[in-house]
């Protein structure tokens, strides 16, 4: 059976509950409530929360509790385990393969990095994500910049940061290269969005780094979707056993959330708290992950 998803905009409006069903499932699963005391706790109707869900992950809330209990078991289900094994094998309807990703070139050469992208041709714009609102910077190489937005942010309390609003997330976006003076096309944003969340072909990534910095990024991108590493074990990596600090600055310079995953990362503590575009978020994307990678 295949599960058509929804288009974008649909799921991208359905992303703030989702996020929070995905919480409560990553919670609940071990004593797997059926489909009424999930719904119930959504304050939807059964039929509508499993329409919903499944149309936003791909996925019917069943799968995706099965999902995260054969992603939790590892290897225990591995070593022998056949009949849970075979159990689990259709599962999941939705793609296994979340994205494919090549970095085709630098987005800026070391000179126009260094002027702020000065004369460098850049598009900005919003689209429509599974996640929610992202706001996309695009050279002429590739897609150079990934950020998600949210209505209704509160400030930053403690140590869980909530993310921004679209008008902070452009800014931050085109801060990145202060002089490039990006022109607004949210049409091309749409194209990108459905290339990267809708697409089967590699994704043009172009994003200029210090060699120090494009080590850790592609360490990021050998962490198997839906697990998750320290800073350390990161840094260790890509080489650099000596260097967590500077690998967590590394992975807060990354310009593109979700294809160079550094929401897979974590500080020394285990904590979500990091995440540059919410702690929801992130844990959005790591559950979402384990379900389509179990």
């Amino acid at each position: 059976m295949t599960t058509t998803l929804s288009s974008l905009s649909e799921r991208s409006v359905a992303y703030e509950r989702m996020a929070d069903a995905l919480s409560h499932l990553g919670e609940t699963w071990r004593d797997w409530p059926d489909l009424s005391q999930c719904a119930h706790a959504m304050g939807l109707s059964p039929h509508h929360f499993q329409r919903e869900f499944t149309r936003w992950a791909g996925v019917s809330p069943k799968q995706f509790q099965a999902a995260l209990a054969h992603a939790e078991a590892g290897d225990l289900l591995r070593q022998g385990a056949s009949v849970l094994d075979a159990s689990f094998e259709a599962g999941l309807s939705g793609p296994s393969r979340l994205h494919d990703l090549f970095i085709a070139h630098e987005g800026l050469t070391p000179g126009e990095a260094k002027s702020g992208g000065d004369g460098a041709s850049l598009v900005i714009g919003e689209a429509p994500t599974p996640f929610g609102t992202g706001i996309f910077l695009i050279s002429s190489r590739g897609l150079c910049g990934l950020g998600f937005a949210d209505d209704g942010v509160s400030a930053k309390t403690g140590f869980e940061h909530p993310g921004y609003a679209k008008g902070a997330v452009f800014a931050d976006l085109a801060s990145r290269y202060p002089n490039a003076e990006p022109r607004r096309d949210d049409a091309e944003a749409r194209r990108w969005s459905q290339r990267i969340f809708q697409g089967t072909d590699p994704i043009p990534v172009a994003l200029y780094g210090t060699p120090f910095r494009r080590q850790i990024w592609r360490a990021l991108l050998d962490i198997p979707a839906g697990e998750t590493r320290t800073y350390g074990e990161v840094a260790a990596a890509a080489g650099q056993p000596k260097a967590a600090r500077a690998a967590g600055t590394a992975i807060g310079a990354n310009n593109i959330s979700w294809l160079i995953p550094c929401h897979r990362a974590l500080a020394s503590d285990g904590r979500l708290h990091n995440y540059h575009w919410g702690v929801a978020r992130k844990r959005a994307m790591l559950t979402y992950e384990r379900a389509h990678a179990a």
